[in-house]
């Protein structure tokens, strides 16, 4: 069978053809919802290899072909190696075509013996995916047209993994901060407790997003866990950020934040960058991590904390265990439905972190949730309907309070917070997925809901 998926981006040839040769390409082409990981990213489009590891430990190893490399024009790869290669064909190539008005003209054919339903889906998303990223990277020109080098810690979570493809195949160049031995020259070795005065040397720009992930139970261990991985290191390299100001360091330090510090109950308040904080354990802990900035927003580097919502992904968080339960059929609303849900699209965030860098006018707290908050119910509602499931079997709230305690259930599973980006909407930013419809169907290969906002 011949596959063949078309569509065309508003970019020059040469300028997609580039995006697709740059480190993180794959990953931010790789549908989030498919089970496989980025085990060794092709080294070129020429000859290159990649390995993608699945479950169970199954490898597709997929080999670039020499004589069908034909830059800007064409790449090509195709499945070698066992046990995969003796059970299915795959030859992938990808054309670029130059399109009236300058825009690019991308197909992906396909020779394979892999079911054109499960084909369609996946570059349906890659398609959206490569427009969007495209756009994205045309809208940081106005920003700014320099090209940094990022030190980010927290690389291998779930926002790191997705911002860094995002930085280098914008053409930005990513120094990760790791707490092991380096495994290469884009890994720099990090101690959060005291980080080396060389750490940063040659960075324009930080990132830090390292911290003890806040989902689990709310012993006292566990908090103090939260506050040790997120104060104690966030100071420490805003210190060490401020020091290296007047020496050429980093003129930018973004810092992950989150919209707990406005507390778990504020009903139908909106809630802006401008609102005070609320009352509560996550509350507190944020106010603290935000002033742990200080030192380097003292110095003159310019500061930015991002207040991220929950986070839409089927590669993990909330989203991924409840993916499957209304894939099920087994899904419904939390709690009694009424709660405001602040959420932001993966993707969208990334793009958040990206302006952060790059637009001198974003400075402080900056709420990183999309335009269009839901209540529960909705949320339950819109995830149903763009599975074609039903949302009949609503969690007690006695459920997450079993699992994460009853205080952790409160300020997390059943927070009531109607934030809305005050910040990023007067500055005229532009949301990939500002509807709760549009971004689940993007993020699980689904039709767009009828419903879904225009």
């Amino acid at each position: 069978m011949v596959f063949r998926y078309t569509s065309v981006v508003p970019a020059p040839r040469d300028e997609v053809f580039a995006w697709h040769a740059r480190p993180g390409a794959f990953a931010r082409l790789a549908p989030p919802w498919q089970p496989v990981r980025l085990e060794a990213e092709a080294g070129s489009l020429r000859d290159g290899t990649a390995v993608l590891a699945f479950p169970g430990g199954v490898r597709w190893t997929a080999a670039h072909l020499p004589e069908r490399y034909d830059p800007p024009r064409r790449f090509a790869d195709r499945l070698v190696g066992r046990p995969l290669s003796a059970v299915l064909s795959w030859t992938h190539a990808h054309d670029f075509e130059e399109a009236p008005g300058g825009g690019t003209r991308v197909v992906d054919r396909l020779a394979t013996s892999v079911p054109e339903a499960l084909l369609r889906p996946m570059f349906a998303y890659r398609h959206a995916q490569l427009a969007d990223d495209l756009a994205a990277l045309e809208r940081s020109r106005a920003w700014s047209e320099r090209t940094l080098t990022v030190a980010v810690t927290g690389a291998g979570g779930l926002v790191g993994r997705n911002l860094c493809a995002l930085l280098t195949t914008s053409g930005h160049e990513v120094v990760r901060l790791v707490r092991r031995d380096p495994g290469g020259p884009g890994e720099r070795r990090w101690d959060p407790a005291d980080p080396a005065p060389d750490l940063l040397d040659g960075v324009d720009a930080v990132v830090h997003l390292a911290g003890e992930p806040i989902l689990g139970r709310f012993t006292r261990a566990h908090k103090d866990e939260l506050r040790e991985s997120r104060i104690g290191p966030t100071r420490a390299l805003a210190e060490l950020a401020a020091a290296r100001a007047a020496h050429g360091g980093p003129a930018v330090f973004a810092t992950a934040s989150a919209i707990g510090l406005y507390g778990p109950e504020r009903g139908d308040e909106v809630l802006t960058e401008d609102s005070a904080p609320g009352e509560g354990f996550l509350a507190d802990l944020v106010a603290d991590w935000e002033a742990a900035c200080a030192p380097a927003a003292a110095a003159g580097v310019r500061c930015v904390q991002v207040r991220t919502g929950i986070v839409q992904t089927p590669a993990g968080g909330v989203l991924a265990l409840q993916y499957p339960l209304f894939a099920a059929g087994l899904g419904g609303r939390l709690g009694h439905g009424g709660q405001w849900l602040s959420w932001i699209g993966a993707d969208d965030l990334s793009d958040i972190y990206l302006r952060a860098l790059l637009d001198g006018d974003l400075a402080g707290p900056v709420n990183a949730v999309a335009p269009y908050p839901v209540r529960g119910t909705e949320y339950a509602q819109a995830l149903a309907r763009t599975l074609r499931r039903p949302a009949a079997l609503p969690v007690p709230g006695w459920a997450p309070a079993a699992l994460l305690g009853r205080e952790g259930a409160d300020e997390v599973a059943l927070a009531d917070q109607r934030v809305v980006p005050a910040r990023l909407l007067a500055a005229g930013h532009r949301f990939r997925h500002p509807y709760l419809g549009g971004a689940l169907a993007h993020l699980l290969g689904r039709p767009a809901a009828d419903s879904d906002p225009a």
